[in-house]
């Protein structure tokens, strides 16, 4: 450790809070406005709403509140696997057991612990525990005794400066991206659902694409893998890149991978759509990929396009997983995505679309491959500040 800089346990300088689930069976707990946070919430850095709200009665019946500048730590899932949920809360929310409420009690500040643990990702993921049922799991006693590193305020302060600056503009582009997809969906709407024509004729999404399945090459045979190959894309990795536009999954396949399996290689543009475990992750190509078999993927026809597509399935997502079938898990079949009903509007109107996408398309893959570079280049960054290989002073705040 570079200027002899203290080292203390995490416990002695924050403390751990846990939440709780209200009663689901009193509807009164889960109708009201306070955000309540679970492993499925916490998508974010910066957390301030919920998709569940439960009113201050549920609260008061089984949750707790963490209030803003405090830190919310996913300590048990499956999610912990893909990383490790962690956020800033930048509004009070509730949250339930499976979530640790992080304050600080010294004189160290909730950012400042907030990015030592961002850098200490990949060393915890190696310290998962795991559940009976599969999940992933830490120990509170094993947090509180974690060795946190404390250079002099200053340092902490210029470490946290530097990192605050990459997630800025991190949220500011993912806040961009955002609004342009709301913008866009919100023309879809008015296009093809509020004014539609009613001599449109009713197709099914046959008609609007080609509906392609997916393989996997054995997982016996290494020589089917490789890390610079042909993009190879589960649902997994959709799970974990939640992103428009994907180009490579967490695994490439190769040649001989490829010609010893069922996948199918589809073209830019195509709309992967994830048909089971779970149904409804929906993703644009950005380059030439292939699937395992838990995708339907849709190659739109040259006369429908991307666009559509891809906001077709997003808004009829409802009434293709209510036709999804299976004991085990709900699985949507390759035939049943074909004969998904649909309206197949004239061209002229899917051309105005597909003009008005283009650029806005354009721009949220441009603004999610930024962030991708620029989250790279502070997970990179924050090991070496906070553990003095990187002199603080060397960086431009």
């Amino acid at each position: 450790m570079r200027y002899n800089w203290e080292t203390r346990p995490l416990g002695e300088l924050v403390k751990f809070s846990s939440g709780g689930t209200p009663s689901k069976k009193n509807p009164e707990y889960w109708n009201g406005n306070i955000p309540w946070i679970s492993a499925k919430t916490m998508k974010d850095e910066r957390l301030s709403t919920s998709d569940l709200m439960i009113s201050a009665e549920g609260l008061a019946a089984g949750s707790k509140l963490a209030p803003v500048g405090s830190l919310l730590l996913l300590t048990r899932g499956s999610g912990l696997f893909n990383g490790i949920p962690l956020c800033i809360v930048e509004k009070p929310v509730a949250f339930n057991q499976d979530v640790k409420c992080i304050e600080s009690c010294a004189d160290v500040s909730n950012k400042f612990i907030f990015y030592w643990l961002k850098s200490q990702e990949e060393y915890l993921k190696a310290k998962l525990e795991v559940t009976g049922i599969g999940a992933g799991k830490f120990d509170t006693k094993f947090l509180q005794e974690l060795n946190v590193p404390i250079p002099c305020k200053e340092d902490r302060d210029k470490i946290v400066s530097i990192a605050e600056s990459i997630s800025k503009k991190i949220i500011i582009n993912t806040k961009i991206n955002d609004n342009l997809q709301q913008q866009a969906y919100a023309y879809y709407l008015r296009l093809f659902v509020e004014n539609g024509d009613p001599s449109w004729r009713v197709g099914t999404i046959a008609d609007l694409g080609a509906v392609v399945g997916g393989g996997t090459p054995s997982k016996a045979k290494p020589e089917y893998y490789t890390e610079d190959g042909i993009a190879w894309i589960t649902p997994k990795d959709l799970s974990i890149d939640k992103s428009k536009f994907i180009a490579h999954g967490e695994n490439d396949i190769s040649e001989l991978g490829y010609r010893n399996s069922s996948a199918t290689i589809m073209p830019v543009g195509t709309v992967l759509f994830s048909s089971r475990a779970p149904i409804g992750y929906i993703a644009i190509a950005s380059n030439e990929v292939t699937t395992n078999q838990g995708f339907k993927s849709v190659v739109p026809h040259s006369q429908i396009g991307t666009p559509f597509v891809y906001y077709f399935l997003l808004h009829n997502l409802p009434l293709i997983e209510s036709k999804a079938s299976g004991s085990t898990f709900k699985e949507v079949s390759g035939s049943v995505m074909k004969s998904v009903e649909a309206l197949i509007p004239d061209s002229d109107t899917i051309a105005k679309f597909n003009d008005f996408c283009r650029p806005v398309f354009a721009m949220q893959e441009k603004l999610e491959q930024e962030n991708r570079k620029l989250a790279a280049m502070r997970d990179s960054l924050l090991p070496r500040l906070m553990s003095g290989e990187i002199d603080v002073a060397d960086v431009d705040a």
